[in-house]
């Protein structure tokens, strides 16, 4: 017995067993020794309601004799509650309603308490699902090698039920019957020979049954035979049929078993380059042969049959194996679209000359060469070739007033008639309003406004537009029509690659000048953007520049740059640069900042990022930097002067200070009378003059005794020197003194002597004509080389008194004053 609840023991598992002994469960209502469980219905559709009952048998439970029991209910493992009541004969009902079931199939197990336990006692199986769905497409094909006719369709929606399907077959004289049952799964299944009647109308349906319902097919009403599938004839052979080149025979014979049958035939054919077969229909298939004609010159086809029963709807057979076949060459037709450029060379004309192979209808066969000629065949003279090529373009030199050339195509037929090329001379006006737009992937529209001159034709060139200069021979085309103004390029056209595309007009005694135009059939994103460069940076902006990405890389026109700048603090910041420009400026930096830039470039396809360049601005702008440097390269050199002057300390204060002896510290004082009479001043003086009033003249060599002349000096120590004197303008010395203050001139003294490099220059103590002496008191120590510095004196000459002169050392002896000089001679 199934356990209800979790948790029971083993042993009380082992008591239940033998107190209840239930013989089994059934479905559907069968009795059990103990319970049964009933049902409605055990199969109901989806979504209705169920309702079930339980009835236990106390006198048949061992251990609940006594008492009541109590009934539950589980769907699966749903609980579910039912409503209990004392049934016939002291039995236990319990009812249950489901109000609706929606799950394809589920159990409903009874369940009693026992030592407060529950435990299943009776269990039924519910299904639930819909009516089968009509099955549908029913189609059949007899195999004539066993004549068994096999049917296919397609099934209904699925009811979620077991489902119970087959192929039904019935005449007109004979009842339904079933033709066979396809396996589990499959939709498919073969009705033996015996049960068909061939060539006979029959009919065919299918059925699909479940415990809900029945659905069938439409009906099928076929002849066996209308369906059969022959087998495919074979191809004999093929050839042509002179003097009718263009036309071929073919012959083909069936298989044994179809031999004798009314069949009707198809013949195909298609040569490599054609995009589809040429069909060729109603062929009786009992003739065995077949002529078709308008077959090209020289090409491969490729030929295969197929046959099925006249007038019958039935299926085809197999194409057969294929058979390859070439037809017979003839002469090339037609002429030949030419272009050409031509440039004098040293009295010649070099010329390019370019031109299409001839196309495959006019070609008949294969075109071994191209000769280009000065002159056409006449009266079976040939003409001078100048080109014998099997390209389609030739360089050559012809005399410089050759207007025209032949040019012809030759096959292994014959030789086509010459085209003649006409050397026109380009001028005019180009086309006016030229543009071209994408046609597609691989091709170009190209518009432009009509000539106002009458054109007989036009010539198309273009050129892939590269880093490395390339040529295409076969990049350009001939538009005849001279009245179109629009024309579409498909060779040679690749999408993302950028094309120059120059037009013509051919005049009808000229080729215009051409008119030039750039376009891409598709565009997308550019490969690569540029690299970015720093050319400079201040605190405040920074200069970048960039190189051009590659015209292969670029994949369409670049419409513009975009550059972005952000800084640390994720502040992002951008400007559109023109796509003519290969710099840009970023203003408004934040100084001494880190920024990372990149630039973004873009076409009408699409854009992509470039690489991030990392910059860091400064605190200072090279205006400000340059000034910091001539500042500090200034308070460089200053601080280098001045260590300059404290390390040349004294000849630096000689020549800005020059040291001036202090009259006071002189011992010129010692020599200077007590009393002597004042000198007499020439009687002829000039204005500005310094009064000499007093000279004493002082001679002393090194170790020996000073002469005096006059008095003894004064026994008593001399008085303290006065203030040194200042000077307030050139040529005038200002005494300080403690009684006030009293300009007086200053001279220069200058001696001479012949005693040798030993003797020292005689001192002049001198006197102002005024009654306050220069030094209140001689010195006590000789002045050697007392110098006054003033103006640069004048000169004039003059004498002393006569007891001065007679000194020797006065001889030559000059004294200067602030605007006279001195000359002393001997009288």
């Amino acid at each position: 017995m199934a356990r209800c609840g979790a948790g029971s023991p083993l042993l009380l598992q082992l008591s239940l067993l033998l107190l209840l002994s239930p013989s089994g469960t059934q479905q559907s209502g069968a009795e059990l020794d103990c319970a049964s469980v009933a049902v409605g219905a055990p199969v109901v559709p989806m979504g209705s309601a169920v309702t079930a009952s339980c009835t236990i048998r106390r006198e048949r439970c061992r251990g609940l004799e006594d008492g009541q029991p109590l009934i539950s209910w589980l769907l699966d493992s749903e609980p579910m509650a039912g409503r209990q009541r004392r049934g016939v004969g002291g039995t236990e009902v319990s009812e249950l309603s489901v109000p609706q079931l929606n799950r394809p199939q589920a159990k409903l197990w009874c369940c009693v308490e026992w030592n407060g336990t529950k435990q299943r006692v009776g269990v039924a199986e519910i299904r639930a699902g819909y009516p089968p769905g009509k099955p549908s497409n029913l189609s059949c094909l007899l195999d004539l090698g066993d004549y068994g006719l096999t049917c296919r369709w397609q099934q209904g929606a699925d009811g979620h039920l077991p489902t119970n399907v087959m192929l039904k077959c019935a005449t007109s004289r004979s009842p339904a019957v079933t033709g066979c049952t396809p396996q589990i799964g499959h939709s498919q299944c073969t009705v033996p020979r015996r049960l068909l009647q061939l060539y006979r109308p029959m009919e065919f349906w299918v059925t699909a049954t479940n415990a809900l319902g029945t659905a069938e097919s439409e009906r099928l009403r076929i002849d066996p035979m209308d369906v059969a599938k022959l087998d495919p004839p074979t191809l004999q052979s093929i050839r042509s049929m002179p003097p009718q080149t263009d036309c071929v025979t073919l012959t083909w014979t069936m298989t044994p078993r179809n031999a004798h049958m009314e069949l009707r035939c198809e013949l195909r054919y298609r040569a490599p380059e054609d995009p589809s077969w040429g069909v060729l229909t109603g062929i009786a298939g009992h003739a065995g042969t077949v002529q078709h004609c308008k077959f090209l010159f020289g090409t491969l086809y490729h030929f295969q049959m197929r046959c099925r029963r006249d007038l019958a709807r039935g299926y085809w057979s197999e194409w057969s194996v294929a058979r390859n076949y070439t037809t017979h060459e003839k002469a090339p037709e037609g002429k030949l679209d030419a272009w050409w450029s031509t440039r004098p060379a040293a009295g010649r004309m070099e010329v390019q000359l370019r031109w299409k192979a001839p196309r495959r209808q006019e070609a008949n066969g294969r075109v071994l060469g191209y000769r280009v000629a000065l002159g056409s065949r006449r009266r079976g003279r040939e003409p001078q070739i100048v080109c014998n090529t099997t390209d389609t373009h030739c360089d050559f030199t012809v005399p410089a007033r050759t207007g025209r050339v032949y040019l012809s195509a030759y096959n292994a037929a014959g030789e086509s008639s010459a085209t003649e090329v006409v050397l026109l001379e380009r001028k005019g006006q180009p086309l006016a309003r030229l543009r071209a737009v994408p046609g597609g992937e691989r091709s170009l529209w190209v518009h432009w406004e009509a000539a106002p001159v009458p054109v007989v034709a036009y010539v198309l060139e273009w050129q892939l537009v590269s880093s490395e200069p390339r040529h295409c021979s076969a990049c350009w085309q001939l538009e005849r029509n001279g009245t179109t103004t629009t024309t579409l390029i498909r060779d040679s056209i690749e999408p993302f690659q950028r094309y120059n595309i120059s037009v013509y007009p051919l005049y009808k005694d000229a080729v215009g000048t051409p008119a030039y135009v750039t376009a891409y059939s598709k565009q997308k994103a550019p490969s690569h953007a540029p690299k970015l460069h720093l050319k400079s940076i201040g605190k405040s902006q920074a200069e970048l520049s960039w190189e051009a990405v590659a015209v292969e890389l670029q994949n369409g026109f670049i419409t513009h740059y975009t550059v972005f700048w952000a800084n640390s603090t994720a502040e992002v910041s951008s400007a559109v640069v023109n796509s003519s420009l290969s710099s840009f400026t970023i203003q408004g930096l934040k100084p001494s900042t880190l920024y990372k830039v990149h630039i973004m470039a873009s076409t009408a396809g699409g854009s992509i990022n470039g690489t991030t360049l990392t910059l860091v601005t400064t605190m200072l702008d090279d205006t400000e930097i340059q000034f910091l440097f001539l500042t500090l390269g200034l308070v460089f050199v200053l601080l280098i002067i001045l260590l300059i002057c404290f390390q040349k300390n004294g000849r630096v204060k000689q020549q800005f200070w020059p040291s001036v002896p202090d009259p006071a510290n002189s011992s010129l004082g010692t020599w200077v009378p007590a009393e002597q009479e004042p000198l007499q001043a020439s009687g002829v003086k000039e204005p500005g003059l310094a009064t000499i009033s007093t000279v004493t003249v002082l001679d002393k060599a090194a170790g020996k005794q000073t002469p005096t002349w006059g008095k003894e000096p004064p026994a008593e120590p001399p008085a303290p020197p006065q203030p040194y004197m200042q000077q307030h303008r050139p040529g005038t010395l200002q005494a300080n003194s403690g009684l006030g203050a009293e300009p007086v001139q200053y001279v220069q003294v200058v001696g001479s002597s012949s005693r040798g490099p030993q003797h020292v220059a005689p001192c002049l103590y001198l006197r102002s004509s005024s009654t306050q002496p220069l030094l209140s008191d001689p010195s006590p120590e000789p002045y050697e080389n007392l110098w006054f510095r003033g103006a640069t004196p004048s000169c004039a000459r003059g004498s002393l008194e006569e007891p001065l002169l007679d000194f020797p050392l006065l001889r030559g002896l000059r004294v200067s004053g602030a605007e006279e000089l001195y000359d002393f001679q001997p009288c």
